[in-house]
């Protein structure tokens, strides 16, 4: 019996350890985990060619495969995000370049001034291969690859979409500043101050016995008072409840179901971030162009044959 217990173990052992090598495979199919699941070319000069046409910045990364640690949490965690992959593949011309390999790689390398062997490098280039924003190494988080996009994107004159944006304020979702607002249906809260711009996020709740909208905001882009005055206009204030009158400690969060009234009318968008629910949320019901602003491409395209 013991010894059938021990063969029992040892297959569970088993069944762990390779599964932690089948999740891997099945996500990234035949591509390597060093280099994300975007769908890289190896062609620069096409590259080039397309940007000429097309006006897109060239992304090129200098990856190392097979790679360490670093560079597969890279590849894993950065470069498989859903939405920042569908912004590289439709905002730019995503070229890969190895740089622990010999040939064509070794060549670019050197163009480059590129080390090889070394950690993971972005460079954004125009259509003549030079630079469109100085060369930056240690570019490693979620946070930092975005700002660099939309850094890349500004300086050629191309429109920043606005996932992207978001996927950079879901980055820092938890840095903004919050205050609740009370009235007399958190439904209405959410919808109508969700559409204010510098609103990151919005959440119904509850607070002192009251229906409140927990509003997440960018108080670069909109201060307190005049975020307050906004609310007030649209007749969501009757009580304003910012963080020095113990918000955190009283707040409660509302059920799933009282959660973004207006948007559960609509089947479940794939890989929405908290901004893009609050915006979709404000203007589902208003401007269904202006509520499509906020999606990707691909978001678009599942809600509109849903």
């Amino acid at each position: 019996m013991d010894s059938l217990k021990r063969i029992c173990m040892n297959l569970k052992v088993w069944c762990v350890f390779i599964s932690l090598f089948l999740i891997p495979i099945s996500l990234f199919g035949n591509q390597n985990i060093e280099v994300g699941l975007v769908n890289w070319s190896r062609d620069l000069d096409e590259a080039y060619s397309k940007s000429h046409s097309t006006g897109k910045p060239v992304l090129v990364l200098f990856q190392e495969v097979p790679g360490c640690s670093g560079c597969k949490t890279f590849g894993r965690d950065v470069l498989s995000h859903p939405l920042l992959v569908e912004a590289i593949e439709n905002e730019f011309h995503p070229v890969l370049v190895y740089n622990n390999r010999s040939g064509a790689d070794e060549k670019l390398l050197k163009k480059f001034k590129e080390p090889a062997w070394n950690y993971q490098v972005l460079r954004f280039l125009d259509a003549k291969g030079e630079d469109i924003i100085p060369r930056k190494d240690k570019v490693w988080s979620l946070e930092a690859v975005v700002k660099r996009m939309m850094e890349a994107l500004t300086k050629v004159d191309r429109q920043v979409p606005n996932y992207l944006k978001t996927l950079l304020a879901e980055v820092n979702f938890d840095k903004y500043e919050k205050v609740a607002f009370s009235m007399y249906c958190f439904w209405t809260g959410e919808m109508k101050l969700g559409g204010l711009e510098g609103v990151i996020g919005t959440e119904a709740g509850w607070l002192e016995g009251h229906e409140v909208t927990l509003v997440t905001y960018d108080k670069s882009i909109l201060q307190l008072n005049n975020l307050i005055d906004r609310a007030k206009e649209l007749k969501c204030a009757n009580e304003v409840f910012t963080s020095n009158r113990d918000l955190i400690k009283n707040y409660r969060k509302a059920k799933a179901s009282d959660q973004k009234k207006q948007l559960s009318r609509l089947k479940t968008i794939p890989n929405l971030t908290k901004m893009q629910a609050s915006k979709m949320n404000a203007y589902v019901t208003v401007s269904m162009p202006k509520a499509l602003e906020w999606l990707s491409p691909k978001q678009k395209s599942y809600l509109l044959s849903h």
